[in-house]
């Protein structure tokens, strides 16, 4: 038997990272190549504080495998830390090392988003330079689907069929009344528009709604959105608008700056929130009609009860795919995902060096956001429309969800 194994989680939660911890597990074992496979609770703080537990003992059966793979958030919790560069604190590299050492670790596994991926880039470089042959990959989760290098990141999926469900919802709901309104449905992304576009899902034949879908990637005019949603009144009534909660004035102020904390993380990003109550009330005091917003809020990235099964599949497909070229030998890299076919859709599975990854935003393509500002293109439909294909049958208990909780 091999060298052990130890994966951690990090960042925002999704409904979809825990089938890559899952996936991830199981191909450990099949492999007959790694040892023990350990869970650093809290991410690499985790590591630092000496949390880690043995998942050989937690993960026993395909039953607790499935209940794990269809519960939202990070059943090993997460942290915000920055690792510092290791010429800044060399005393906090030794400290990891030493723990993997302890542990007989001989491949490291983290799964996260663009700032975890910072993570993976310093760990990575800093066994090279020490001459150690731990191999260390990356695993992408992250709603907001800005990853470079692949197509698509799981747990955005799952996220975008909430989004598209619920504005869905919202809809049936701002068309009860025969009376003019206006609906502002706050969605997130800070620097990327992907969430907010997949409200154009919810589109049929019945309904244009959402009628106005702004994304960060273009600047943004109040001035251009009342005038947008006065146009629209004079052929709907209902008027039902998605915004993301990081579009920006063509300054390159946050447009409801006025409305936010100023509060940053330790990564220097602000916490955002508050431009559908922002528009809310520019509606009310410019146009004078019945006018609400709605912010999903932390139920976008939580709601396993609409669980994408082309999500799930590929998140546990591309845990699976790390350990894989990890026994290759690979190190430095994060397991990605290519679209080989549009129609039918299929995937596939690569691999792709850390450091074309790492600190690197993908942001909504400017021709797949029409003209006006104020809406994405059929191309942007034909890229989502897959990645919410498929219904979970989630385990319940109580009439409710069932949901994997980690006992160490």
């Amino acid at each position: 038997m091999g060298k052990n194994m130890l994966i951690a989680q990090s960042g925002g939660p999704t409904a979809a990272i825990n089938a890559s911890l899952s996936g991830a597990v199981q191909q450990a074992r099949c492999s007959g190549q790694i040892g023990k496979v350990y869970g650093a609770r809290f991410g690499v703080e985790g590591i630092l504080k000496g949390n880690i537990v043995d998942l050989d003992g937690c993960l026993r059966s395909e039953e607790d495998f499935h209940v794990l793979e269809c519960t939202p958030s990070m059943a090993l919790g997460s942290c915000r830390y920055k690792l510092p560069a290791p010429g800044e604190d060399g005393e906090v590299y030794r400290r990891l090392l030493q723990a993997l050492h302890e542990y007989e670790i001989g491949y490291f596994f983290y799964i996260g988003g663009n700032d975890s991926m910072d993570t993976v880039a310093k760990l990575s470089r800093y066994f090279a330079e020490q001459g150690e042959g731990i191999k260390v990959a990356g695993v992408p989760k992250t709603i907001d689907n800005d990853l470079a290098e692949t197509d698509h990141s799981p747990g955005f999926g799952s996220a975008a069929k909430f989004i598209a469900t619920a504005v869905q919802e919202i809809i049936r709901d701002a068309s009860v009344y025969d009376t003019r309104s206006v609906t502002i449905v706050e969605i997130m992304g800070r620097d990327a528009g992907w969430l907010t576009a997949s409200s154009a899902l919810a589109r049929d034949e019945h309904t244009g709604a959402p009628h106005l879908i702004y994304l960060p990637e273009v600047p943004f005019s109040v001035a251009d959105f009342l005038g947008d949603v006065e146009r629209l009144h004079k052929e709907v009534k209902n008027v039902v608008v998605a915004v993301s909660e990081g579009v920006r004035t063509a300054d390159g102020r946050y447009a409801a700056e006025s409305y936010q904390s100023g509060v940053v993380d330790t990564f220097g990003h602000r916490y955002l929130s508050g431009v559908g109550k922002y528009l809310e009330n520019m509606v009310r005091h410019n146009i004078g009609c019945k006018v609400r917003s709605v912010e999903l809020n932390v139920l976008q990235r939580a709601a396993a009860h609409v669980l994408s099964a082309t999500d799930i599949d590929e998140a546990r497909g591309v845990g699976q795919a790390a350990v894989r070229f990890a026994l290759e030998g690979k190190t430095g890299f994060v397991a990605v995902i290519r679209r080989a076919s549009q129609e039918p859709y299929e995937a596939s599975y690569d691999c792709a060096p850390i450091e074309r990854i790492a600190n690197v935003a993908r942001n909504v393509p400017p021709e797949w956001i029409t003209p006006e500002r104020n809406d994405v293109t059929g191309e942007m439909l034909r890229y989502l429309e897959p990645l919410i294909l498929g219904e979970v049958r989630f385990p319940t208990e109580r009439g409710l969800p069932k949901h994997f909780l980690l006992r160490a």
